[in-house]
């Protein structure tokens, strides 16, 4: 697509408003296997040590439900972390989470830590309401993940966690897009190379996921000196959240 980023943004909009409405439109049964065999995936795929902290957002508008496998990473000793949004040019920051945490409602009644320990990632569980050949993200076009992303160092490995049917050839990625390191569908996990998606056995998950830790010192052992608070989940990622006209960056 040789347009302007104006069509692009057009573009990803409609798509973006076509695949979130294929995803309600979800019978709950294919739903619910979709989602047992994504959380397959991870526990055959995913091993972390005892301390890795693994954000990850609460389940919006039927997006896969990440909270089972996160309830089994921290039987394992994960922590938990949910991002919540401090203002629309900022990262997100991340605060601890666990059963019984105390909540608070923010934009579309998403709940958020109130005034828990703030983390930083070393590993991001981040929904996607499409993704494309490269590994690139369909959000929701804000930008934040983007820019949380970029701004931590070092970078967490990112997951990102979609259905099958919401692959794209391409979603024309900007300069500022950043390709998650794996997407995992209902169909399996696929690692990222410069290539595009290879699917991997959960063996060569395990495999790829230990080199990348350690290539990038992961898992932080010391609490963060400077963290990145405020509404829900990824409330900002919502243009028009702050009352501001939104650039389409995911």
């Amino acid at each position: 697509m040789n347009d302007s980023w104006l069509e692009i943004r057009t573009w990803r909009r409609q798509q973006r408003e076509r695949l979130v409405g294929e995803r309600m439109a979800l019978a709950a049964v294919e739903h619910r296997d979709c989602s047992a065999a994504i959380n397959a995936h991870l526990g055959a795929g995913f091993v972390f040590s005892a301390g890795t902290v693994i954000g990850f957002c609460w389940p919006f508008k039927n997006e896969f439900d990440t909270r089972f496998a996160i309830r089994a990473y921290r039987e394992r000793g994960a922590v938990a972390a949910l991002p919540v949004v401090i203002g629309k040019s900022s990262p997100l920051q991340f605060r601890q989470w666990w059963p019984g945490a105390p909540m608070a409602k923010g934009v579309y009644d998403i709940p958020y830590p109130r005034d828990t320990e703030l983390r930083v990632p070393d590993v991001a569980f981040v929904p996607m309401n499409g993704f494309d050949a490269q590994g690139y993200r369909l959000g929701y076009g804000g930008g934040y993940f983007d820019r949380t992303l970029a701004a931590q160092s070092p970078r967490p490995v990112a997951v990102g966690i979609a259905f099958g049917f919401a692959r794209l050839p391409s979603i024309f990625p900007q300069p500022h897009d950043i390709a998650m390191d794996f997407v995992v569908t209902e169909t399996g996990v696929h690692a990222v190379e410069a290539s595009g998606l290879v699917v991997v056995s959960a063996g060569e998950c395990a495999e790829r996921l230990s080199r990348l830790l350690q290539q990038r010192g992961l898992p932080r052992r010391r609490p963060p000196a400077v963290a990145y608070s405020s509404p829900a989940c990824y409330a900002a990622e919502f243009p028009g959240y702050f009352g501001e006209t939104t650039p389409d960056a995911g």
